[in-house]
């Protein structure tokens, strides 16, 4: 995890917006909160004073980004052994994130050694795997750092 937050940050994401430890909620009957490995906020959830809201981030025992927040731009979840896991991660969390609108959602696999990115388009996911020496490709980093590169190996081997 720590490979692909050093990534952001040299794409030029901005740190406020690299978050860790911090619940989003969600839509269904399963779960009303998940907690991605990692996530990318929009800026306006990440810049104090841009929003009233910022302040349910900073200020709450436990930071969750809320149903009346704009959703997090893009979150990382790394799969867990365990075929209950595996079923969360790629089934469940999948769904959930497709109804929150987050607009991307990376599924980091080590014991597949591959990096599924799923893009929102049009409110459905769509798809992508990425192995080995593979670069990822991601709409939110090619908006970022177009000429960076970053490879499933180096997602999957830090």
């Amino acid at each position: 995890m720590s490979r692909i937050w050093y990534y952001f940050l040299q794409a030029g994401i901005e740190p406020k917006c690299l978050r860790r430890k911090t619940e989003v909620s969600v839509l269904g009957s399963r779960a009303r909160v998940r907690l991605p490995d990692l996530m990318v906020l929009p800026v306006e959830l990440a810049i104090p004073g841009r929003i009233a809201s910022r302040i349910a981030l900073e200020n709450a025992p436990r930071s969750t980004v809320t149903i009346d927040m704009p959703p997090p731009r893009l979150v990382v979840e790394v799969v867990s052994p365990g075929k209950k896991k595996i079923d969360r991660d790629y089934r469940y969390n999948r769904s959930q994130y497709e109804a929150r609108g987050i607009a991307e959602y990376w599924i980091v696999d080590p014991l597949a050694q591959r990096v599924t990115v799923l893009t929102l388009v049009e409110g459905l996911y769509e798809a992508e795997t990425f192995e080995g020496a593979a670069e990822i490709v991601s709409t939110l980093l090619t908006e970022l750092a177009p000429a960076k590169a970053l490879t499933a190996a180096q997602v999957l081997n830090p």
